[in-house]
């Protein structure tokens, strides 16, 4: 006989289903981290390299690779994304009518 395991259909930002206070923000925050990290290893740069390039030391790289945000801002993540030759654009606009209940996305290109 099976088990039925009891689900719940999450939204599309894990940080609120997960009750964090700020949740847009840890969202936006960690999709930039993520493309920093894609381009770095897109680029084959080293921790220390990468460490050069923002101006920091190698253990701010390693805790962004990992995802441990909490020292970072908007500021200084969309910075590194600027060392690292990207254009960012920001865009406001209202999501598409199937998706009005988030508040918010991170759309980063790199150039």
């Amino acid at each position: 006989m099976r088990k039925k395991i009891p689900v719940t259909i999450g939204s599309t930002n894990v940080f609120a289903d997960l009750g964090y206070r700020h949740p847009d923000e840890a969202l936006a925050k960690a999709q930039l981290a993520a493309r920093i990290a894609d381009i770095l290893k897109s680029r084959g740069l080293t921790q220390t390299a990468a460490a050069a390039l923002f101006g920091v030391d190698q253990p701010k790289v390693s805790a962004l690779r990992r995802g441990r945000l909490r020292g970072f801002s908007y500021e200084r993540l969309l910075k590194y994304l600027t060392a690292l030759g990207c254009d960012v654009e920001i865009v406001v606009a209202r999501p598409p009518k199937t998706r009005r209940r988030t508040r918010g996305e991170v759309l980063v290109k790199a150039a």
